[in-house]
């Protein structure tokens, strides 16, 4: 009898022990396509963007460095959805902040600077550095 629950506790040590982790379930590749599929909705969204005017230019911090701060701006104009805009890359921002943190991503920390102004150019917001 000894030996029968002694073998039970090993085994259910065993099955702890080896057990999958939530976050572990989603593989590298698996994360990366999710983050890429994200991204291209958001800029085919922006894509579909026309302006009049440089007032219907604006821009939005894109991606998330390693280190901190956005790895570009994205640009767009007001003709779009642009509540759900916001919230998809509130959403694709966070997603690639959390992924940097999972996999150790590291990047080369350099400030990524906003552009100085915006013009709108035959329909296209055009971003000026």
């Amino acid at each position: 009898m000894k030996n029968t629950v002694f073998a039970l506790l090993l085994i259910c040590l065993a099955f702890t022990a080896f057990k999958c982790d939530d976050d572990a379930s989603f593989g590298l590749e698996e994360d990366k396509k999710e983050l890429a599929s994200l991204q291209k909705t958001i800029q085919d969204l922006a894509d579909t963007s026309v302006c009049n005017e440089n007032t219907e230019c604006k821009f939005i911090p894109f991606g998330s460095k390693a280190c901190g701060g956005p790895k570009s701006y994205l640009i767009y104009s007001t003709s779009i959805d642009v509540e759900k805009l916001e919230m998809l890359v509130e959403a694709y921002n966070q997603k690639e902040a959390d992924f940097n943190k999972k996999y150790g991503i590291i990047s080369d920390c350099s400030a990524v600077m906003p552009p100085t102004s915006l013009t709108c150019e035959n329909n296209t917001c055009i971003l000026v550095y």
